[in-house]
């Protein structure tokens, strides 16, 4: 199994990068959230990889962080998601906010994202949100805290990523919106970001 790629970056898009370690080139699906963190091409880089073997094939994907690796796997162990699904979910949302979603039970926050419908999202959160409990995997900081109680804050950010959004610039206008006006509707929210 290979726990880590560490070479140099040779190729980048937002689905997948090629990390020529020794002079071989490995292709690795990435997620959103760790293609936002690479740096530019022929810069040395480190992923953490989960190798995924199937009868016809072997894939790697990696991260930039091993919680979000340790998301991922913790992802593809509830049935009826596989490793596309689980990636795809781990580029709409940041580990923290899947985290959240899921010990909250916000199963709209969840069905939000592509492929994933209202029976997946409720078994996700059945399978994994005691797991999570148990594991101590859990939100970390005020994030959890602030963002718990909040699912105005959620819906806004559904809305704006559905809209196009790219999802941190949408965390950042709608977090800065409620700063300035915590008691505001969803509406309320959307209107002011899109401005």
């Amino acid at each position: 199994m290979i726990a880590y790629l560490d070479g140099i970056l040779s190729y980048k898009e937002p689905a997948y990068t090629i990390i020529d370690v020794n002079g071989v080139g490995y292709e690795v699906f990435i997620s959103l959230q760790t293609y936002t963190t690479l740096p530019g091409g022929g810069d040395k880089v480190k992923l953490f990889i989960h190798h995924n073997f199937r009868e016809d094939n072997q894939t790697l994907f990696g991260f930039a962080q091993a919680d979000e690796k340790a998301l991922f796997r913790e992802l593809i162990a509830v049935s009826g998601v596989g490793p596309n699904t689980a990636l795809g979910m781990l580029s709409s949302m940041s580990p923290q906010e899947l985290r959240l979603a899921i010990m909250s039970e916000n199963v709209r926050a969840i069905q939000a994202i592509k492929g994933i419908g209202a029976k997946t999202a409720q078994r996700i959160i059945l399978e994994l949100k005691d797991r999570m409990k148990k594991s101590g995997l859990l939100p970390d900081g005020p994030t959890y805290r602030q963002n718990a109680g909040n699912p105005t804050r959620e819906e806004a950010l559904a809305a704006l990523v559905a809209l196009g959004f790219p999802r941190p610039s949408a965390e950042k206008s709608v977090d800065d919106i409620l700063r300035a006006d915590p008691a505001l509707g969803v509406e309320d929210i959307i209107r002011k970001a899109l401005r």
